[in-house]
């Protein structure tokens, strides 16, 4: 059998010597109604109660639908629900389920769906790291903190079968965005409850979206194909194959050799950019995206704010675009500019080596004499490395420190910040909705997925008064004083810069349109 290693070497040496390789694909250079994409990485889970990770996502985005649905402009338009209403001066919504929509399975989607779906997310027992994004539902916090045990509080109820009726804590500018989100989606609970941990396997799993689970053979390929029951419009690809090269070249050797379909930046090297810019295919766009570094501030010396303040000040942010070359855009600030109307590119800790230094003595630690030794953790990628090894040097420069950089397998690392987060690591958000409060939830006290351990009460009551503004100067106001707080008194993070994507399509992939979340609905896709 072979390793993955001699797997790997085999495609790249397909690739660059094709006439040794095996030609039948190159005969057939692509499969009629079949779409290959590259994961990259392992998905953590299929359960979108506990699943965290874009590789997830991906996924789950093309198995799943929920009440209401992105359209490649991201705005909510009806889906499992086909109409709803809002009452009670927008506390209150009676969404109206579509009677024709079903699970794989045949069963009809029915409002109970969605309340045991949402209650087992805000479950304590479940420790879904998302329950946060439902705690706008009335009783939402409560019950997921553990003061009130009885799910029955809260805000959600099913009046019949396609009748659900949801109560807020306050009206929400954006819960109609929420309500498309992975989080908000109906969960089968006779599935769930009868095969516990193995009801995301192919032969347990039941979806409502317009693909079903067919085969996932871990860590290597995962498969799906048409939902006969899909009720809105009839895809058009008959099957999407999920490779899983977390190699970049290895990845980007399967595209040149036309095994894939379609490669984004998780497939490409760094070393082979300058090639991918000059293809006639490529494409290069903004994301609501953000790379930042983070500090786990309950372990010293990331526990003293001026320790993170001169640890971000001694970041030349200018230094990404140039080493990673995909048109990044260099930022200390977090709200992305796509989100124009709370974009405040003036607020952040900047680069100025005096500041890192005064900073670095005023924490004790005067030009690195005495400074501890630190880790800094990032997940196995070329591009990573390439971060990791930037900040190190950096931070060697400016401060004269030492600061040891580590890669771990995603699921590992994934898994350690969960756990245990190392002094720093590398990480990336993106929006979930388009809304700067998915950017700024992330890093309130109740957050599942705030891995800094920062917790600041003032923080989270701006964010939550944010969010329940609806006068859009307001929110403006009130998200500059929260992201000062954040990035400038606090240090809780050092953003580096706002994300692109880079996107390579062959010629018969048609309809594949790309928007600013990175979500790939493959619905309209067409491959012939």
């Amino acid at each position: 059998m072979l390793t993955r290693r001699q797997f790997n070497k085999l495609l790249l040496t397909s690739a660059l010597f094709p006439s040794f390789a095996c030609t039948n694909l190159k005969k057939n250079s692509f499969i009629p109604g079949t779409l290959r994409l590259n994961l990259g990485f392992e998905p953590d889970t299929l359960d979108w109660a506990k699943a965290t990770d874009s590789y997830s996502f991906d996924v789950i985005t093309n198995l799943m639908v929920g009440l209401t649905k992105y359209n490649n402009d991201l705005k909510s338009i009806p889906s499992l629900a086909k109409g709803w209403k809002i009452s009670n001066g927008g506390r209150t919504y009676h969404f109206l389920l579509d009677k024709d929509a079903k699970w794989s399975d045949g069963r009809s989607v029915l409002a109970g769906d969605f309340v045991y779906g949402w209650e087992r997310i805000l479950n304590p027992q479940t420790a879904g790291p998302y329950a946060y994004l439902l705690y706008p539902i009335k009783n939402g916090t409560l019950y997921n903190t553990g003061k009130i045990e009885d799910p029955k509080l809260l805000g959600i109820k099913a009046i019949n079968d396609y009748v659900l009726e949801v109560n807020l804590e306050s009206p929400l500018a954006f819960f109609l965005n929420l309500t498309s989100w992975a989080v908000y989606f109906p969960q089968r609970k006779d599935i769930v409850e009868k095969y516990m941990d193995d009801w995301t396997e192919p032969k347990n799993i039941v979806t409502c979206g317009s693909f079903v689970l067919d085969k996932w053979q871990h860590e290597y390929k995962l498969l799906l194909k048409r939902n006969p029951y899909y009720s809105s419009s009839i895809p058009t690809l008959e099957k999407i194959r999920y490779h899983i090269v977390p190699e970049q070249s290895s990845a980007f050797s399967l595209y040149l050799n036309d095994e894939l379909d379609c490669i984004d930046s998780r497939s490409i090297p760094i070393s082979e950019i300058e090639t991918v810019r000059k293809m006639p295919e490529t494409q290069i766009y903004p994301l609501l995206r953000g790379t930042y570094i983070g500090f786990n501030v309950t372990k010293p010396p990331f526990d003293n704010k001026f320790v993170r303040a001169a640890f971000s000040h001694a970041i030349d942010r200018n230094v990404f675009p140039k080493v990673l070359k995909r048109e990044e855009v260099p930022t200390a600030t977090w709200i992305p500019p796509g989100l124009k109307d709370f974009y405040s590119p003036d607020i952040g800790r900047n680069y100025n080596i005096k500041i890192a230094r005064e900073c670095l003595a005023k924490a004790g630690y005067p030009n690195g004499n005495g400074f501890p030794k630190v880790s800094m953790y990032f997940p196995t990628r070329e591009d990573a490395k390439l971060i990791a090894e930037s900040v190190q040097a950096l931070w060697k420069k400016v401060l004269n420190v030492e600061v040891e950089i580590l890669n771990q397998e995603w699921k590992v690392y994934l898994s350690g910040l969960h756990q245990n987060p190392p002094h720093m690591f590398r990480l990336q958000w993106g929006a979930d909705f388009p809304d700067p409060d998915t950017f700024m939830t992330l890093f309130t006290s109740n957050s599942g997925n705030n891995h800094g351990r920062w917790k600041n009460k003032n923080y989270d009551e701006l964010v939550l008064q944010a969010s329940t503004t609806l006068d859009l100067q307001g929110r403006k106001s009130i998200y500059r004083k929260a992201q000062k707080l954040l990035l400038e008194d606090e240090v809780a993070i050092a953003p580096l810069f706002f994300n692109t994507q880079v996107l390579l399509n062959k010629p018969w992939v048609k309809n594949f349109e790309f928007n600013s979340m990175d979500l790939v609905f493959c619905e309209n896709i067409i491959v012939k």
